[in-house]
């Protein structure tokens, strides 16, 4: 009898280890670390600091025209999960391709393991953090928007020279600021040009990676076909300009893959 109850307490033992052993990790979100990647192409063809300062683009319009300065910044990297739950990274990253600098984003707060129904982030600041200058370090970078035309920062910088019609090199400077109407100064009256990017939905199972290319040529084409020729300079008090540059912003971004 000693010798039943001595195995049957052995058994007990074992079964309830395995179901330790295969509950525990399977059932225990586990936090882990995101990583944002951005990569540029034009229309395809990849774009890194290495092929600036040449004429060797041409936009939509047909211009032919070169890249001398891309910067851009993103914020709020938001987690939705299926049931209404939000997770979102209040910070930014301000991404440099002329320095080869900030190409890869890792906020510095880890995301639980699991389904969500979707990624995102905002292509420049929304309107909550875009002011007062209260960023030393944009600052820093001479990001700010002057204050005749309400502050807070830029959201893009693209600059470069296109041949014009007359056959001359001539630089131009795309700049994507929030929307500002000065006509009545000093009552600004501003429209929201800052947009959502989504990803799609995911399944995180451990540290992952977002792979994300800009193509540059988009800000260019659609829907708004731009004429550098017309458009080339002065954008950021030009209310118009802004307002169609956020207009084609909304196909610039595609997520290429995910690894994890």
């Amino acid at each position: 009898m000693k010798k039943i109850i001595a195995l049957f307490s052995i058994i007990f033992t074992i079964v309830s280890c395995s179901d330790d052993d295969n509950n525990t990790p399977n059932n225990v979100p586990q936090n882990v670390n995101t990583t944002f990647n951005f990569t540029h192409n034009w229309d395809g063809t990849a774009v890194s600091s290495a092929d600036f300062n040449n004429i060797q683009f041409t936009n939509a319009n047909g211009e032919e025209m070169s890249i001398e300065k891309l910067r851009y910044l993103i914020s709020n990297v938001t987690f939705y999960k299926s049931n209404g739950e939000t997770i979102v990274i209040d910070g930014y990253n301000l991404i440099d391709v002329t320095n080869d600098s900030e190409l890869t984003y890792t906020p510095n707060i880890d995301i639980p393991t699991g389904s969500y129904e979707n990624v995102s982030f905002t292509f420049g600041f929304n309107n909550e953090d875009n002011y007062n200058n209260n960023y030393p370090d944009l600052n820093s970078a001479l990001w700010n928007v002057p204050d005749m035309m309400g502050g807070g920062y830029h959201y893009m910088q693209l600059e470069g020279k296109y041949i014009n019609t007359i056959d001359v090199e001539t630089g131009y400077a795309y700049h994507a600021i929030r929307a500002v109407n000065m006509s009545n100064a000093p009552d600004l009256l501003f429209q929201d040009t800052f947009f959502t990017v989504n990803l799609g939905p995911v399944n995180i199972t451990n540290n992952i990676s977002f792979n994300i290319e800009m193509n540059i040529a988009e800000w260019f084409k659609n829907p708004n076909q731009w004429d550098l020729n017309v458009l080339y300079n002065m954008l950021m008090p030009n209310f118009d300009a802004q307002v169609m540059i956020y207009e084609n912003g909304q196909n610039v971004f595609s997520l290429k893959n995910i690894s994890q």
